[in-house]
């Protein structure tokens, strides 16, 4: 029998570290809240039941029953170093490109995290065990927070797996979401107590608490960004660390990726500031990181900061306001997008009045209701997006917010997007749709139609003048002279950007016509692969998917936009407006040695960065691919080459020094 209850103690101890890995590292509970309750409770009865097996990693142990009388100053091993931050864009691309000349002659990977803005600690692990969390403190010396640490269900009190490294201290931030804050400060609304000012501030405060049971209560979380001091632990870069500690339970900073080039990782950057609504934590900012640790330590350190990081920060700004009302917008491609309407409130130096919602799950998890009073941020040059719902200041119940059913615009039925979390107008007549088609179309990079404006558009949609692609091109002077402030001189100026667009060929056409998954880029490759739209509709899947870059999804993506009904209506109607539907392909350009070529570059060149003669690589008709690969035509070899040179070498790879290549584009750059 008392074997059978130590067994029974030890799989629930291991069975619930598996369902804390389920839910806090990978996002995929199995079980319900019930459920793990229940699975606790029996974990508490056995051991209070038999104390013989009790053991300081058990689940069961993570809040003390009293608190502590002080805080003990801990002196890190490894200094928690502050780091060099920037707020500009090309600053950040001059600290990767000034890192490249310090690594004279190496490839170096870049890694970019989120900057949770949260507090910095230290999590020491010996085999295994949780021993110590400590705060950053001053860099060299931080507070002695074990206890609080260890409510934190995040945090695991025994890391999983069997390589576990004698020594291993994880570094990291605690943070607080917004929904627990909100949940928290609705709390403190009903014990009489003052709300929390944001999640930063009590997060700051709760950690440093005496008393672990109020911790508990408040549901910190934890992400893990770095590592400290270690032994026995043979990872030899950052993207692996992180990696591993997946495996041994500790969550990761979502969003994280790695990247060769300095553009791509630029880019990456961008991108990620547009998804911050999807975040239910606080950022202030992304990390750029050398992924190689060897890298890193030849780099060294200034007196300040890491020469291998920089925080890329953005400017962020907040204001508390009412949400008024929601509207709903159909977008070109019948996307229906919720729009709050706030009562105005001044916010980066503008009066703001409407904030996306993005999609209905986002009003669901924010539990977003008209009426409530919420907080809107404008974060870098992104639209300004609600933050957090102040539930606590609900004076009354408010009802949640009914998504429509049917189009706010034509009436159809709704219908939410498969696998996806949007919901759609699938009516390709919705008037709504066709206004957001054609200022997508009449745009820079489309059409380029100079004057088609979005006020014009709405009239000629509303006065039914203008139902598709085709009738703009049918405009002419006494249908125009039907719109309001035309005057005499505007439809004429008008009607010639309009005859001038008709040249701009199948690229800009492809690009202008809102095809999911296809834009300027890939309308381009599009075009200039087939050189025409016969030689495009006569393309199957498998020919449109072996064009590089394009890929399965994509190539459905077309294949079924052009051959549809609609699709050879908007073509035909088109070619009989005289628009040219053709593109000078790669080959038709000269006799550039570049077309359908894939070249590879490593070094540094006269002609720029390596980002620029990627460029004009791909705008001679070349593929610049990031690695070397026997289907590469030739490495690209400037001064100080990487290991790239090697590998090409050993695959008998061609090579062309930057002069070779100037020669080769010679006839190119001259037309």
């Amino acid at each position: 029998m008392p074997q059978d209850i130590e067994q029974e103690i030890r799989q629930l101890r291991e069975l619930i570290r598996y369902h804390d890995r389920k839910y806090y590292v990978e996002a995929a509970p199995e079980i319900s809240d019930l459920e793990y309750d229940r699975l606790m409770q029996r974990l508490r009865e056995l051991e209070a039941a038999h104390p013989e097996y009790a053991s300081e990693d058990s689940p069961t142990r993570r809040i003390g029953d009293r608190p502590v009388e002080g805080m003990e100053k801990v002196r890190h091993r490894v200094p928690m170093l502050s780091i060099e931050n920037t707020y500009d864009l090309n600053q950040l691309r001059e600290f990767m490109q000034r890192v490249r000349k310090l690594l004279p002659g190496e490839e170096v990977q870049w890694v970019v995290e989120l900057k949770i803005d949260g507090v910095a600690i230290s999590l020491l692990y010996e085999n295994g065990l949780l021993r110590r969390a400590v705060t950053r403190g001053d860099g060299m010396v931080g507070d002695d927070v074990t206890h609080n640490a260890r409510t934190i269900r995040d945090i695991p009190l025994r890391l999983m797996g069997r390589d576990v490294p004698p020594v291993l201290e994880v570094r990291g931030e605690v943070y607080m979401t917004n929904s627990d804050l909100s949940l928290l400060n609705e709390e403190q609304k009903r014990r009489g107590e003052p709300p929390f000012a944001n999640a930063r501030n009590v997060t700051a405060g709760t950690i440093r608490l005496l008393d672990p049971r109020i911790c508990g209560r408040r549901r910190l979380r934890f992400f893990c960004h770095g590592l400290g001091y270690a032994e026995g632990f043979p990872v030899a870069t950052h993207f692996a660390f992180l990696q591993k500690m997946r495996e041994y339970g500790v969550p990761v900073t979502p969003l994280a990726a790695c990247f060769d080039g300095v553009s791509q990782t630029l880019e990456y950057c961008e991108s990620v500031v547009e998804r911050l609504h999807e975040l239910d934590f606080e950022i202030d900012g992304l990390v750029i990181k050398v992924n190689r640790f060897d890298q890193r330590e030849r780099l060294g350190t200034t007196a300040k900061s890491p020469r291998w990081v920089i925080a890329y920060k953005f400017e962020k700004y907040e204001a508390v306001t009412r949400l008024v009302a929601v509207d709903a917008q159909v977008g070109k491609t019948g996307v229906v997008t919720p729009v709050a309407i706030l009562a105005p409130v001044q916010l980066a130096g503008t009066v703001v009045t409407r904030a996306s919602l993005h999609n209905a799950d986002e009003i669901r998890r924010k539990d977003v209701r008209v009426g409530d009073v919420v907080v809107v941020e404008k974060a870098g040059k992104i639209i300004p997006h609600i933050v957090r719902v102040e539930r606590y200041r609900r004076r009354y119940w408010l009802p949640p917010f009914p998504f429509p059913r049917l189009c706010p615009d034509c009436g159809s039925e709704l219908s939410s997007e498969e696998g996806g979390v949007y919901v759609l107008c699938r009516n390709p007549e919705c008037p709504a749709q066709l206004k957001e088609r054609l200022r997508f179309f009449a745009g820079k990079d489309a059409m380029d139609i100079d004057g088609l404006g979005e006020k014009l558009i709405d009239q000629l949609v509303e006065k039914g003048l203008v139902r598709t692609y085709g009738d703009l091109f049918r405009l002419d002077q006494d249908k125009l002279s039907q719109l309001e402030g035309m005057g005499e001189k505007l439809p004429r100026l008008l009607l010639n950007n309009i005859e001038k667009s008709k040249q701009r060929g199948l690229a800009a056409v492809l690009a202008g016509l809102a095809i999911r998954h296809v834009g300027t880029k890939t309308a381009s490759l599009l075009a200039r692969h087939f050189g025409s739209l016969e030689n495009l509709l006569a393309a199957d899947i498998e020919d449109l998917s072996r064009i590089p870059e394009i890929g399965p999804v994509i190539a459905q993506s077309v294949y079924e936009f052009v051959h549809s009904p609609r699709g050879r209506r908007i073509f035909e109607d088109l070619r009989q407006c005289g628009l040219k539907l053709t593109e000078e392909s790669a080959e038709a350009t000269g006799p550039s040695p570049l077309a359908g070529k894939t070249l590879v570059v490593t070094g540094s060149f006269k002609l720029g960065t390596r980002e620029e003669v990627e460029r004009l690589i791909e705008r001679l008709g070349g593929k610049a691919a990031s690695q070397v690969s026997r289907k590469t035509d030739f490495l690209l070899v400037g001064e100080n080459p990487g290991s790239k040179l090697q590998k090409a070498q050993s695959l008998g790879v061609p090579q062309l020094t930057e002069e070779e290549f100037q020669r080769l584009i010679e006839t190119e750059s001259a037309v």
